[in-house]
């Protein structure tokens, strides 16, 4: 009995310590000012969108910038409110540290495709199927043009775009994608001159597979420049069209 009126003795005085220590952890001492801004990039630094830079210029402009200001004057929450209007975060996560400063956690938005449409509209298409201003920073996706409204794509080349980066092989061979007038898809390989042609945004798995297929078995017997134009628009059957000499 004396050992179990012991044991919940020390749990309670450890209990009480957490408490204690937490709350000291996380309060605001009164007067001290915020020593500026720890920048933490949560998802891959190969992007770039924000730096330490854009985070302070932003804040700044709005009115919110922490630095040198009494912590206990600091709204977290607004500071995140802020920054997840910025085109390029995804979501924000603020705290105070220990060391008087204030913690920014950002995952950034990450763009899937590069579009160029042929009536001047051009943007990235993030993972999330959203539109991504284009920023001066180059981003390295595959690129779609041609005949693209904001619809399709969002609908058929999100979709499609999803596909690819899933899929090694043809995430490595992909450098872009045209649009037809007739909304079909012409694909542009890295490895090799000829076009890939797939027809409507359909089925694309089953075709993708059929070419993968034929690159592997055929191709590499005869050459990755023997066709010019190689189509998989219907079931069961590959066109090829042989380059004239």
């Amino acid at each position: 009995m004396m050992k179990r009126i012991l044991i919940l003795c020390v749990l309670l005085v450890v209990s009480a310590y957490l408490a204690v220590a937490v709350t000291l952890f996380n309060a605001k001492p009164a007067g001290q000012v915020c020593r500026g801004i720890e920048l933490t990039i949560k998802d891959s630094i190969d992007y770039d969108f924000i730096t330490l830079k854009d985070v302070n210029a932003l804040l700044k402009r709005k009115g919110l910038s922490p630095a040198d200001k009494p912590l206990d004057k600091i709204n977290i929450r607004q500071l995140e409110e802020a920054l997840s209007h910025q085109p390029f975060i995804a979501e924000a996560e603020c705290y105070l540290t220990s060391s008087g400063k204030v913690a920014i956690d950002i995952y950034q938005r990450i763009p899937l495709l590069r579009v160029m449409s042929n009536n001047g509209d051009t943007y990235y298409l993030d993972h999330a199927g959203q539109i991504l201003p284009v920023s001066g920073k180059p981003v390295h996706v595959a690129v779609a043009t041609g005949f693209i409204d904001r619809k399709f794509a969002q609908d058929q080349l999100y979709q499609l775009g999803k596909y690819l980066q899933t899929d090694a092989f043809w995430n490595a061979q992909i450098e872009q994608i045209n649009v037809t007038p007739r909304q079909e898809l012409e694909l542009v390989p890295r490895v090799g001159n000829q076009i890939l042609f797939l027809g409507k945004a359909e089925d694309y798995q089953e075709k993708f597979r059929k070419l993968q297929t034929f690159y592997t078995e055929a191709l590499s017997q005869v050459g990755w420049n023997k066709y010019e134009r190689i189509s998989v628009e219907f079931n069961n059957q590959i066109i090829c069209t042989k380059k004239e000499k």
